[in-house]
């Protein structure tokens, strides 16, 4: 596929686009082939996405093989301790009540806070409970959005098209959408070797991955 690809991409030397290789040898002859692109709306990712949509397009021209653009965008989850769901929000600040109950000795002590310590954490709960779902469904509003945008320009193109909404870590997802396809190629936004990204997928990658080519130069 990269012999191909250099001899109809406009740039000269694709060996400088291949920012990792792939140690594994596998024919793509007689199976579907598979293209994972890093999508996140970026210029760079953009280019990424348009970059793949082409090797596609030309890939099937030449080939009588079924060629799929597999988009994926991670949303990376937020590295902070109260990250968690709405109900358990809820368990957290319902404990925390009962506990400091229990620290009192009267019950005329216990009438007395219960209602201001409930109002209070009632309060700090409904803060969290809320901005929690918010802060989920705004992402994925954004993902869809941006996913949707994928969908259309794969609709130009006339190719086929799947999309992957995954959430953790950028390099370790793309990673597990690249095995679990059996893809033939990644194609990212990166256009360096020490690019953190190309850094965090690491060495022994399932296949070889490209980045995009440096237009300022040509």
């Amino acid at each position: 596929m990269l012999a191909r690809l250099q001899g109809t991409l406009t740039q000269t030397d694709v060996e400088q686009m291949i920012l990792l290789s792939s140690d594994r040898r596998s024919s793509l002859e007689g199976r579907d082939i598979n293209l994972v692109v890093g999508y996140s709306n970026s210029p760079k990712s953009q280019a990424a996405l348009d970059l793949t949509l082409w090797i596609a397009h030309q890939t099937r021209l030449a080939t009588s093989q079924l060629v799929t653009v597999q988009v994926v965008y991670v949303v990376e989850d937020a590295p902070t301790p109260n990250l968690v769901g709405a109900t358990d929000w809820r368990t957290i600040s319902r404990a925390d009540i009962k506990r400091s109950q229990i620290l009192r000795t009267s019950e005329a002590a216990i009438r007395e806070t219960r209602s201001r310590e409930q109002s209070s954490r009632q309060r700090s709960s409904n803060v969290a409970v809320l901005e929690a779902p918010i802060d989920r469904v705004h992402q994925f509003e954004q993902a869809d959005h941006i996913l949707w945008q994928a969908r259309c320009l794969a609709d130009e193109w006339r190719g086929s098209l799947k999309t992957h909404l995954r959430f953790g870590q950028v390099a370790q997802e793309l990673r597990h959408v690249v095995s679990e396809e059996e893809a033939a190629l990644l194609i990212v936004g990166c256009q360096s070797t020490k690019a953190p990204l190309i850094r965090q997928l690491g060495s022994h990658f399932p296949c070889p991955v490209l980045g995009v080519p440096d237009l300022q130069n040509d």
